[in-house]
């Protein structure tokens, strides 16, 4: 597969390892006869450490065939984490090497989760957009404080910490976007 004719989210081979690209620059010099050149931000599969990469518009790259199946999480099994597929139940079970930094924001039950497979053996996970998790320990609200609006720390259920706006109590639940790690709102 060429550079150029390259998408978000397909995963290719690269550097005898296989990535999701995530984010795609393209750039043409002003000179005659430049070439176009296509800079992808990649993550890898397993593990999702993040490489940048640049390639000319006519560069090879091999696709690799990778599908996804929506799951729920189900529990712990020791360190691994086992999902279901909302299908047909198969249970999907992934080491913390492969989850990474996601696990921070798998909560019991979570749905809207794709498990990314490659040759049948769940590699990696996709998160929902947002995850609905519970405050269990955030300094208490200053008095006289709602004008101004000043971010706290607050620690969530599962052990990660996050800002959230200061009328925010423990035992609350909130919107965590699962992107960019930040408070969304308030979550009923």
């Amino acid at each position: 597969m060429k550079a150029c004719d390259i998408k978000k989210g397909n995963v290719v081979e690269f550097n005898n390892g296989v990535y999701q690209i995530r984010d795609i620059e393209r750039s043409s010099p002003q000179g005659r006869g430049g070439n176009v050149r296509f800079r992808f931000v990649m993550y890898s599969i397993p593990g999702g450490t993040k490489l940048d990469s640049s390639f000319d518009g006519d560069d090879d790259l091999r696709e690799v065939d990778m599908s996804r199946r929506q799951c729920t999480y189900s529990y712990k099994d020791g360190d691994a984490f086992v999902f279901l597929d909302d299908e047909d139940y198969t249970p999907y079970t992934l080491d913390p090497d492969a989850i990474g930094e996601a696990a921070g924001y798998i909560v019991d039950d979570l749905t809207g989760i794709y498990v990314q497979l490659i040759d049948d053996v769940p590699v990696a996970i996709q998160l929902p957009q947002s995850v609905a998790m519970e405050v269990i320990e955030t300094p208490p609200e200053l008095k006289g404080g709602t004008a101004t609006k000043r971010p706290k720390p607050a620690k969530l259920s599962t052990g990660i910490e996050i800002m959230v706006p200061e009328y925010i109590g423990s035992g609350e639940k909130v919107w965590v976007n699962t992107t960019t790690g930040e408070f969304g709102g308030r979550a009923d």
